[in-house]
């Protein structure tokens, strides 16, 4: 019994010495097969392979920051400064209200981006002093209303236009965005048509007969 132990012992242990040296050799060899591998033509290919894609992934994302970047800004300028204080007696309500066109091809996120710059342009007519369209006043009851702003749609040049007259007759604050041409529209082309902020009700006497944007 004492001698079939021993054996068992003995076995067990060239086995495990076995197994060590043998696995050695084994990662041995793998790790000079892995080295021969990257000196081979084909997996220097792969790795090619896998910066080209990497580096054109980098440059797409380059180039949507770059649009991205280019969309914003480029309208042109044209301003009139209309004198809106006369409508500051008006109870109710003060609004902004953005009409885009809808008969030129602008997908949602440059109609976006359209009416951001209208809006912006409308509140910097009222809030700069010197201009002739300065109004604190106004502003003031819009921001304390929550700088309410309603989106709709215009259905043609003709009827911006009208609209921006129509503005400028009641007294209302205007501003009309034109596109530089360089995304989606010809350059030059009226996108958006910012009205106020102004009180609800002479807003309406303009824009009441258009539907949400």
């Amino acid at each position: 019994m004492a001698q079939e132990t021993i054996k068992l012992v003995t076995v067990s242990t060239l086995a495990l010495i076995s197994g060590l040296y043998i696995g050695s050799k084994i990662a041995k060899n793998r790790d000079v097969c892995v080295g021969k591998l990257k000196k081979n033509s084909v997996y220097k290919e792969m790795e090619m392979e896998k910066l080209a894609k990497e580096n054109n992934h980098t440059d797409e994302n380059n180039s949507d920051e770059e649009d991205e970047e280019g969309e914003e800004g480029e309208e042109d300028e044209h301003i009139v400064e209309i004198d809106s204080t006369e409508l500051n007696n008006v109870p109710g309500e003060v609004r902004m209200a953005l009409c885009v066109r809808t008969d030129i091809p602008m997908l949602k996120g440059k109609a976006a981006a359209q009416c951001c710059h209208a809006a912006v342009a409308c509140y910097k007519l009222m809030s700069t002093n010197g201009y002739e369209s300065y109004n604190p006043g106004m502003l003031n009851r819009w921001e304390i209303g929550g700088q309410a702003k309603i989106t709709l749609k215009c259905p043609s040049s003709d009827d911006l236009d009208l609209m921006f007259a129509q503005a400028m007759s009641l007294g209302v604050n205007a501003y009309v965005v034109q596109d530089a041409g360089r995304t989606q529209v010809d350059p030059g082309t009226v996108t958006v048509l910012g009205l106020g902020p102004a009180p609800r009700s002479v807003l309406d006497q303009i824009t009441g007969h258009l539907k949400l944007y």
